[in-house]
């Protein structure tokens, strides 16, 4: 859509909300279209177009038929926007209610609903019923998303269009293409699952996100109809965890100490541990043989990958299989022929689709409202609330005050001025309240309040019911398709050390904790002055300023093995910071930077790991730039992710992750000639 058609659906729009009878379509073609060229049937298609275009906005174009007086009078038919139709109902917050919806937008920063949820938060800002709010100290929850497949799903569920992805089979192991009508998404025992009804098998089936093995392919020309009444999180209540297993590894001697505090050791033969086609006469020299506990082949599968030569899998076959296919597919990525190095001069590169004049319409139908309630903001202030340039947000407003009734006189045009660099707005012509929320947006919201539950502080008060209710109630119909959706919990496994830092936080004390590193595998004593918490699901982490480090750092709560106050006071009060959520990553001058392939079911980590630059590559992949303060763990990241990236530059990163990945290779040599998987 052209800036052109933008300010002619603009003033479309105006025209159709400020008529009380309705417009002819004749009517509309000369005074809005003002078209004189193209034949009737043309400018029927086009006119057809911007009604569906305005309805994707929220607005249903209503159609008024007049019968007329006889046979020599015919009928004619009129067109009118209601003016309370499609208009987001007034929603009035307390603060206590505005922290925790800003609490539950914020819960999808990185997810698929992320752009959604700014949206609903801004629509809820125009029509003025968004206060300011402190956030609390020590609760800043938010979710990880679960990849690209989980944007694609949510998209199709919302669009109701059927999906197609390969998948790794938990009952057979055997990897099969599947034709899925979406019916929800939610998570469960620390799990994506995709709940929905699988054409080829005729039935309803439950897949975990981790064991897809391909891109979703979404099909687009097709639909369906859910089952009336779904809940997503009312199904996957009733699946059952997977029982507790014991898998047989043999680790580096003085390695993996977070995989030794889970694990027991075994005796060195321990032939009935192993399967009889997996046993050894015992373990090599300088290893360990250890059993470690596990409910998900996939999910330890994963961690085990990334330890590469460190250790071997003896047994369970199909635990052997999942890091077995990991580190191969991870080799067959790092060996494929190298694509050209080069980035946009903008830097980033969105992996999603760029950005239209659609968004630009979205963004002025949500800007009037806004500057109707916000008089005299300075423009560049303007600008950063709707995440613009200065440049992009004048452009919108020599529109807007272009844009009007249908040949009005100047108080017919909206009247816009920031001569002075503060925006004033006098004539709004009914565009004063926003549009009411997407399906989108009311699941953002939504979904985000309903997994805020699970913290006991926020589910005790009755802003988080309350704030539902009326959020419900705003939302209508689109609110009730939000049950399409549930959240992971998000309270943290260990409520001890979580009390500890806040208490440490509130009163501004110095901690003294002893932490295990993953990445340095090895156990460290510091002292340091916590400034916040956050969270990424229920994997909580101390944002503080480490003595030790001289720096910040982000400290896992699961892996700090004991902290206290140490008696001494933090060096500055401690405040949240202004921006949410920290990054778990903060730059040095040192660092190392790194450019990454992605293939496009891992381009997800381009923003994990807040790539610098990207570019978008042919089939759906992705360059990254990305700092890395320690790069001796870049060969666990890569082989971790199974085949989603690969290390281009520097070229001696490159060499060291493919010889890694090849020295894990061989230790399942003995498994290449039978099917492992």
């Amino acid at each position: 859509m052209s800036a052109s058609r933008t300010e002619r659906l603009l003033n479309l729009l105006i025209a159709l909300l400020n008529t009380k009878y309705g417009l002819r379509r004749s009517e509309l073609r000369e005074k809005v279209y003002h078209d004189t060229t193209s034949s009737d049937v043309a400018f029927g298609r086009m006119f057809e177009r911007d009604k569906g275009e305005l309805r994707q906005f929220g607005f249903d174009v209503e159609a008024v038929t007049d019968t007329g007086w006889g046979s020599d009078d015919p009928a004619t038919t009129r067109y009118r926007i209601g003016k309370e139709s499609n208009r987001l109902p007034d929603v009035s917050l307390t603060p206590e209610e505005c922290t925790v919806l800003i609490l539950a937008a914020q819960l999808w920063e990185h997810a698929a609903l992320g752009s959604a949820a700014v949206d609903a938060v801004r629509k809820l800002q125009a029509a003025g019923g968004l206060v300011d709010a402190e956030l609390p100290t020590g609760v800043q929850p938010r979710i990880r998303p679960a990849g690209q497949a989980f944007e694609d799903l949510v998209a199709a569920i919302h669009a109701q269009h059927p999906v197609r992805f390969s998948y790794l089979a938990g009952s057979t192991g055997q990897e099969q293409e599947r034709l899925v009508e979406p019916w929800g998404l939610g998570s469960r025992f620390g799990q994506w699952y995709l709940v929905g009804h699988d054409r080829g098998r005729g039935d309803k089936r439950f897949f975990r996100l981790s064991r897809l093995t391909s891109a979703v392919t979404v099909l687009e020309k097709e639909s369906f109809t859910p089952p009336a009444g779904f809940n997503v999180r009312a199904e996957l209540a009733g699946l059952a965890e997977l029982p507790v297993q014991s898998a047989v590894v043999d680790v580096e001697h003085g390695r993996l100490l977070g995989l030794r505090k889970r694990a027991r050791p075994l005796p060195d033969a321990a032939p009935e541990a192993a399967a009889p086609e997996a046993r050894t006469p015992g373990h090599p020299a300088g290893t360990d043989r250890l059993a470690v506990p596990f409910r998900d082949a996939e999910t330890l599968g994963e961690e085990l990958a990334s330890y590469g030569p460190r250790v071997t899998v003896i047994s369970p076959p199909e635990l052997a299989g999942a890091v077995h296919r990991r580190l191969t597919a991870a080799a067959e990525f790092a060996d494929r022929p190298l694509p050209d190095v080069a980035f946009p001069a903008a830097g980033r590169a969105g992996r999603t689709r760029k950005r239209t004049s659609e968004d630009q319409l979205k963004r002025m139908l949500q800007l009037v409202p806004f500057l109707v309630h916000n008089q005299g903001l300075h423009i560049s202030e303007v600008a950063a609330r709707f995440g613009i340039t200065r440049k992009a947000l004048e452009d919108d407003l020599r529109i807007l005050i272009c844009s009007g009734l249908p040949e009005g006189y100047p108080d017919d045009l909206l009247d816009i001025q920031w001569d002075d660099d503060h925006v004033f707005i006098t004539q709004a012509l009914d565009l004063t309240r926003p549009v009411r929320f997407t399906v989108d947006e009311a699941c953002a919201l939504l979904t985000g309040l309903e997994t805020l539950n699970s913290l006991p502080e926020l589910a005790e008060g009755g802003a988080l019911e309350s704030v539902t209710l009326k959020l419900m109630a705003a939302a209508g119909e689109e609110g009730v398709k939000a049950a399409a959706l549930s959240g992971p919990e998000v309270a943290p496994g260990d409520s001890a050390i979580l009390d500890t830092a806040r208490a440490a936080l509130e009163s501004g004390a110095q901690l003294h904790l002893r932490y295990f590193s993953a990445q340095r595998d090895a156990v460290s004593e510091r002292d340091v002055d916590p400034l916040r918490l956050y969270s990424l699901d229920n994997t909580w982490y101390l944002e503080a300023y480490c003595h030790s480090a001289q720096g910040l750092r982000n400290f896992r709560l699961d892996r700090i093995e004991a902290l206290e106050p140490n008696g001494r006071r933090a060096a500055a009060p401690a405040k949240p910071a202004d921006s949410f959520p920290v990054k778990l990553f903060t730059p040095n001058d040192d660092d190392t930077v790194v450019v990454v392939e992605l293939a496009p079911r891992g381009t997800g980590l381009a923003d994990d790991y807040y790539a610098e630059r990207t570019a978008a590559l042919p089939g759906g992949g992705m360059l990254a730039e990305i700092r890395f303060g320690s790069t001796d763990w870049l060969p666990m990241f890569v082989a971790q992710h199974g085949g989603m990236v690969r290390i281009l530059q520097p070229e001696a990163l490159a060499a060291a992750s493919r010889e890694w990945l090849a020295a894990a290779l061989t230790q399942y040599e003995a498994f290449s000639d039978r099917p492992i998987d």
